[in-house]
């Protein structure tokens, strides 16, 4: 795991939805801790970590 997930600026403008999840709370320890240290609250944070992961992601086919 040698990507690094580098904060930039907001890039969504457009009007937004509820989603609601679960998380674990010491992830959500962390997720507050980085986001005590860049000053984005926690919605920027997941929000971006979700862009980061979706640009990424690669699927693999069940068949065989």
């Amino acid at each position: 795991m040698d990507e690094k997930l580098i904060i930039s600026q907001k890039k969504y403008t457009e009007e937004t939805s509820v989603v609601s999840a679960r998380l674990p709370n010491d992830l959500i320890r962390d997720l507050n801790e980085v986001a005590k240290k860049t000053g984005y609250n926690r919605n920027e944070l997941i929000q971006i970590c979700i862009e980061f992961a979706l640009q990424r992601i690669e699927i693999e086919s069940s068949e065989k």
